[in-house]
């Protein structure tokens, strides 16, 4: 299973006019964690993942999007 978080954040994020400070002070974190959340390195925890879908005005399901792997 591929998910698409990392893209969906990035896009939802710059859809609204947000630096990745701005949504990490949202968050209440560092601009480094919205860093690793759009490149990959890191995954929210669900809790995150809700408030991110929250504040995007988005589902979960939305935000999470993910790919079926073909086998």
């Amino acid at each position: 299973m591929k998910t698409k978080i990392a893209e969906n954040i990035k896009f939802y994020r710059k859809q609204l006019g947000l630096t990745q400070g701005q949504l990490a002070e949202i968050l209440r974190g560092k601009k480094s964690l919205i860093s690793n959340y759009e490149n990959g390195y890191s995954t929210p925890d669900i809790y995150t993942l809700c408030i991110l879908a929250n504040f995007f005005d988005i589902t979960l399901d939305e935000l999470v999007e993910y790919e079926k792997d073909d086998k």
